[in-house]
Parts: C-alpha cells; sequence; structure tokens
C-alpha cells in the first residue's frame, strides 16, 4: 500500500509538474491518520481479548489430584 502511495505520487509530479504536493500532503495526513485509526482498533481488541482470558482463567478453579499434589510438593 505505501509502495503503491508513493508510486503515486512521482506519477501526479511528473503528471502536474508539481501539484503532487498540493494533492499528496493531504492524502498523506489521510492515510496516516486511517493506518493510526486501523491499528487503535486493532489493540483495542487484542486489549480487550486479554482482558477476557484474565477473567476467565481467574474466575475457574483447578482442581488437584493427589499425583499433582505429589509432583507438586516433591521434596
Amino acid at each position: 500500500m505505501v509502495g503503491a502511495f508513493a508510486l503515486a505520487l512521482v506519477a501526479m509530479s511528473f503528471a502536474f509538474a508539481g501539484g503532487a504536493v498540493i494533492v499528496a500532503v493531504p492524502l498523506a495526513i489521510l492515510a496516516i491518520g486511517v493506518a493510526a485509526l486501523v491499528d487503535l482498533k486493532r489493540r483495542r481488541t487484542q486489549a480487550t481479548s486479554i482482558d477476557e482470558h484474565r477473567a476467565q482463567a481467574q474466575s475457574s478453579k483447578v482442581e488437584f489430584t493427589e499425583r499433582d499434589r505429589q509432583t507438586l510438593n516433591s521434596d
């Protein structure tokens, strides 16, 4: 995506003889903003998933068998 964007800017600079800067700056700001929002959404989803796993782990009780207790207390 970034490569295509850079190639488009080069093509516009040849087509408009320097007018690409006028078009490119707002497009670059828009592209950076969209990328930041997508990354923020991904991080928020990932953090929610971790919180759910943490809550689930705390709510479930672990029951050890006698063999587990022997293994844990091997002195």
